[in-house]
């Protein structure tokens, strides 16, 4: 380092927070499935794939959200 760091005894200003975060067993979302065999066009698996790919994901994963998702919007019309 090229410049030395000068300490001083100034007070410094604390404030407590209360714990806001959930605990991580909360962020676990394990939700019952049920194995199914579901045929896609080739198409439509290389679009998820590379997504996944792109952002680190399970593509099967990405999949089943896009699925969740419709089912819930369909679910409050």
């Amino acid at each position: 380092m090229k410049n030395k760091i000068k300490y001083t005894n100034e007070p410094i200003e604390t404030k407590v927070i209360s714990d806001f975060l959930p605990k991580p067993e909360d962020l676990i979302l394990k939700e019952k499935r049920t194995r199914v065999t579901l045929t896609l066009t080739e198409k439509s698996l290389e679009f998820f794939k590379s997504a996944a790919k792109k952002h680190k994901a399970s593509y099967q994963a990405m999949i089943r959200r896009l699925l969740d998702f419709y089912t819930a919007n369909q679910a409050s019309q």
